[in-house]
C-alpha cells in the first residue's frame, strides 16, 4: 500500500488497511487528545479536592493502565507518585511502610474493570486503609464490574474510559492522563502537543507517524525485526515495549522492542524517541501509537488484538484452582539455553523477583555470552507488556525465568491465596505457557545472577 492511501486507509477507520476485521472498532486513540481536552476540568477538581488531604498517591494498574503513567511519573520527577504493577509480597509490604495509609489516594485502574492483580491490589489497601471510599478513584471502561463497585463503594471519582481504545494506545486517554493531573503535571500542554503531532500525522508529506511506522515495517521486511530504542531519563522504552509487541507479536510476525540495546547488528534497527523536554511525551505517545498502526499494515496483522494475553491469565487461574502453592524448581540452566541459540534470535529475561533487584548484570552476562539482543521485564508486568510477543510472536526468543523467595505470605482479602501464592503461580503458569508453544525455556533462582 502506498503512503498516501496507508496515511488515507487509517484516517477513514478502514479495516482493510489491515486486516478486515475488526480494527475499524479499535481507534478511538486517533481522536483521544482532543476529546480529554474537554474532560480536564472535572479530572482537575477531583485533584484539586485532594490537596490538603493527600501526601501521596498510589495507582493500581497493570501494562497499558500503569507504563504511561510510570513514564510520565519518572520524567517530571514525581517521588510521591508510585504506581504498583507487581504482586511480589515485599514490593508490596515496602510500599506500605512508604505511605502513610491514611494521607493517601488510591487509584484503581483497569479497563476491563476484572483485571486481578489490580483487583488485588485495591482490596489489600481498602482493607489496610480503613475503607474510606474518599481516598479511592477508579479509572475503567463504562459498565466495568470496577465502575460498579466504585459506585457502591462510593469512591471519591470514577473516570470512564473510551471502549474504542484499547489499554497500550490508551496514553493519552484518562488513563494516562488522570495519572498526570494527580502529578501535577500540566496535562493541557500534553495534550496540545499530542494535538500538534496528531495534525502532523494526517499529511502525506512529512508524516511523522508514518515515516517512523514506515521504516519498522520496511526494516522488518529486511529481517531487522529487533527494535532497538534509545535510552530516555523517563524510559520512554517501557511504555514502547507494550505498544510495539502486543500490536505486533501474533501469527508467528513481531517486531522486538529492545529498549537500551545496541542498534549494530544485521537484524536490528534503531529507533530514537525525540523527548527535548518533558511534555514532548505527549506527541511521541501520539507518534509511536501511529507508527505502530503503520508497521501492523507492514506485518498485515490486526495491531490492536492481543489474542494470547488471555490465554497466559487462564494459564494462571488454572494453577490458582489447584489450591495448593506450586514449586518453582530449576529448569535446565543458561548455559544449555544459549547452546540453543539460532540466527536472528533474542533473549529475553523474565524477572519474577522483587523489582527492586537489579537484573543488569544477568543482562550484560547474557549479552556477553550470546552476542544476541537481550531484553527484560519483571513479572507479572511483562504478562501485560510483552508477553503476547513472547507467546504468539515469531519462534527466535531464548526465555530466561528467574524467580525468588516472595517472603511469607500476604493475604488477599476476599480470596483463597494471597500475593505469595499470586506470584508464584504467575511464574509457574506462564513458563508452563511457553512450553507449550514450543519456545525454549530455563528457569533459575535469583541467587545465581
Amino acid at each position: 500500500m502506498k503512503a498516501d492511501a496507508l496515511i488515507e486507509g487509517i484516517w477513514a477507520r478502514d479495516p482493510s488497511t489491515w486486516t478486515g476485521k475488526d480494527e475499524a472498532q479499535w481507534l478511538g486513540w486517533l481522536d483521544e487528545p482532543l476529546h480529554m481536552q474537554e474532560q480536564l476540568d472535572a479530572i482537575r477538581r477531583f485533584a484539586e479536592s485532594l490537596h490538603d488531604a493527600v501526601d501521596d498517591v498510589v495507582l493500581f494498574g497493570m501494562g497499558g493502565s500503569s507504563l504511561a503513567p510510570e513514564v510520565l511519573r519518572q520524567t517530571f520527577g514525581v517521588d510521591w507518585f508510585h504506581v504498583l504493577d507487581t504482586t511480589h509480597p515485599k514490593a508490596i509490604r515496602r510500599l506500605e511502610e512508604q505511605i502513610d495509609l491514611e494521607r493517601t489516594c488510591f487509584v484503581a485502574s483497569s479497563k476491563s474493570g476484572t483485571t486481578l492483580e489490580t483487583r488485588s491490589h485495591l482490596e489489600y489497601f481498602w482493607e489496610k486503609s480503613g475503607k474510606n471510599a474518599g481516598q479511592f478513584a477508579a479509572v475503567t471502561d463504562p459498565g466495568s464490574d470496577l465502575e460498579h463497585l466504585a459506585r457502591e463503594r462510593g469512591f471519591g471519582a470514577v473516570f470512564a474510559g473510551e471502549p474504542s481504545i484499547g489499554g497500550r494506545y490508551s496514553a493519552l486517554s484518562p488513563f494516562g492522563i488522570v495519572p498526570a493531573v494527580l502529578m501535577g503535571i500540566d496535562a493541557k500542554q500534553l495534550l496540545d502537543r499530542a494535538c500538534e503531532m496528531r495534525d502532523a500525522c494526517r499529511s502525506g508529506d512529512g508524516n511523522p507517524g508514518y515515516e517512523l511506522g514506515s521504516a519498522f515495517g520496511e526494516g522488518w521486511r529486511e529481517g531487522r525485526d529487533k527494535i532497538c530504542i534509545a535510552d530516555t531519563p523517563g524510559e520512554f522504552g517501557l511504555w514502547a515495549e507494550q505498544l510495539i509487541a502486543e500490536s505486533t507479536g501474533k501469527q508467528g510476525k513481531g517486531l522486538v522492542p529492545a529498549p537500551g540495546e545496541s542498534p549494530d547488528g544485521p537484524d536490528r534497527q534503531a529507533a530514537q524517541p525525540e523527548i527535548p523536554d518533558p511534555f514532548a511525551l505527549g506527541a511521541e505517545f501520539f507518534r509511536w501509537e501511529f507508527a505502530i498502526a503503520v508497521a501492523g499494515a507492514y506485518l498485515e496483522i490486526n495491531p490492536f488484538d492481543q489474542p494470547d494475553v488471555q490465554a497466559a491469565k487462564d494459564k494462571t487461574n488454572e494453577v490458582l484452582a489447584t489450591g495448593s502453592e506450586p514449586e518453582l524448581e530449576p529448569v535446565s540452566s543458561i548455559e544449555e539455553l544459549l547452546a540453543q541459540e539460532r540466527d536472528g534470535d533474542y533473549v529475553c529475561v523474565q524477572a519474577f523477583v522483587d523489582p527492586a533487584t537489579n537484573v543488569a548484570p544477568l543482562v550484560e552476562r547474557l549479552r556477553r555470552e550470546s552476542g544476541l539482543v537481550v531484553t527484560h521485564g519483571y513479572g507479572p508486568r511483562f504478562l501485560h507488556s510483552t508477553g503476547q510477543l513472547h507467546k504468539g510472536g515469531p519462534n527466535t526468543g531464548l526465555f530466561l525465568q528467574v524467580v525468588d523467595d516472595p517472603g511469607e505470605e500476604l493475604p488477599i482479602p476476599g480470596k483463597p491465596f494471597g500475593f505469595r501464592r499470586f506470584i508464584k503461580s504467575q511464574a509457574f503458569g506462564d513458563l508452563e505457557f511457553l512450553k507449550e508453544r514450543g519456545r525454549r525455556v530455563a528457569r533459575i533462582h535469583a541467587e545465581e545472577i
